[in-house]
C-alpha cells in the first residue's frame, strides 16, 4: 500500500524558491529557507495584473 504525502502549492512554490537560494554557497539553508519566505510574502502581495 502506498500513502500519499499533500503538498500544498505555497509549500511547492516556497520548495522551488529555497531550492534557487540554497545554489548559493553563502547561503545556509535556514538563511535560504528564511529568505524563501518573505521572497514569498513580498510577491504574493503583488496585485495579480501587475504579474
Amino acid at each position: 500500500m502506498t500513502t500519499s504525502i499533500h503538498t500544498s502549492a505555497y509549500e511547492r512554490r516556497l520548495q522551488m524558491v529555497e531550492d534557487v537560494l540554497t545554489d548559493r554557497p553563502e547561503l545556509d539553508d535556514k538563511a535560504a529557507r528564511d529568505l524563501a519566505v518573505s521572497v514569498l510574502r513580498a510577491l504574493d502581495h503583488i496585485p495579480e495584473r501587475v504579474r
